[in-house]
């Protein structure tokens, strides 16, 4: 196995155990830091929209009309990054509501009226969040290897984009979980495994995807994975960044997050 192959592997198993921090935080905190949550949640927006749109989209482009020429490479390229989109959205269309992984929550519900209950109806809402993040990570961690095996400073930055955003996954799993049982290790370990989908995507997007990878299936995945960056950012980073929100901090981090990001192109990409 190749570094570039384990260094990707790493980048996605760092992205998807941000969960466990967000866990770890509700256990430990006292209060959940708003503005730190909004500004941080608008700076992985700013980063992911802005690599997607300025550098991934172009890169596949950059594949697909050398191999297909213009007309041809550019309507793939336009299909890929639609496709990404559409991918994601059917997932998110076939998420309970009830059990939505981006719905706002604070380390303070973690001790609500001072007391845990046993409510089997909290516990299964903890259940299916923990196991509807780990369906919305699994796309995340194949975008997040592949970008990483393309161009490592590039995997870098989406992994650290979709580690912040992981964050308050984590606690949107240990929250009711422990709200319900009282037990920390079962409320960790479901916020864990949400997060272990991450790798497994990436474990996927080894075994299946980079023996067939040439010019074509590298620029229709790469826009693919455009479209899935842009579509987490606008339904979930960006609302959840809002919910959060302070005084426009959240806008602050997007615009800050584009910055830092069109920085890290001129100097180090």
């Amino acid at each position: 196995m190749s570094q570039e192959v384990i260094i990707a592997f790493l980048f996605t198993l760092f992205a998807g155990l941000a969960t466990g921090i967000g866990s770890i935080l509700a256990f430990f905190a006292k209060t959940t830091n708003t503005k730190f949550l909004s500004f941080a949640l608008g700076f992985s927006a700013g980063v992911m929209i802005y690599v997607s749109m300025i550098d991934i989209f172009a890169k596949a482009q950059e594949s697909l009309v050398g191999v297909l020429g213009e007309e041809g490479g550019n309507w793939l390229t336009v299909a890929g990054f639609f496709g990404g989109i559409l991918l994601i959205a059917l997932i998110d269309r076939f998420i309970p509501k009830h059990s939505n992984p981006h719905e706002t929550k604070k380390v303070e519900d973690m001790r609500k009226n001072g007391t845990t209950v046993n409510d089997p109806a909290l516990l299964k809402m903890g259940t299916f969040t923990a196991l509807a993040i780990g369906i919305h990570n699994f796309p995340e961690g194949i975008a997040t290897f592949m970008s990483a095996i393309q161009d490592p400073a590039l995997g870098l930055a989406i992994a650290f984009a979709i580690a912040i955003h992981n964050i308050p996954e984590g606690i949107a799993v240990s929250v009711p979980i422990y709200y319900a049982t009282n037990d920390r290790r079962k409320a960790f370990r479901w916020s864990f495994l949400s997060g272990i989908a991450e790798p497994i995507g990436a474990v996927v997007g080894f075994l299946i995807l980079m023996p067939f990878l040439n010019d074509i299936m590298f620029g229709v995945i790469f826009a693919a994975v455009a479209g899935i960056m842009v579509f987490i950012s606008l339904d979930e980073l960006l609302p959840a960044a809002k919910k959060y929100d302070e005084a426009h901090v959240s806008i602050y981090g997007l615009i800050g997050g584009m910055a830092v990001m069109a920085l890290s192109l001129l100097l180090f990409i």
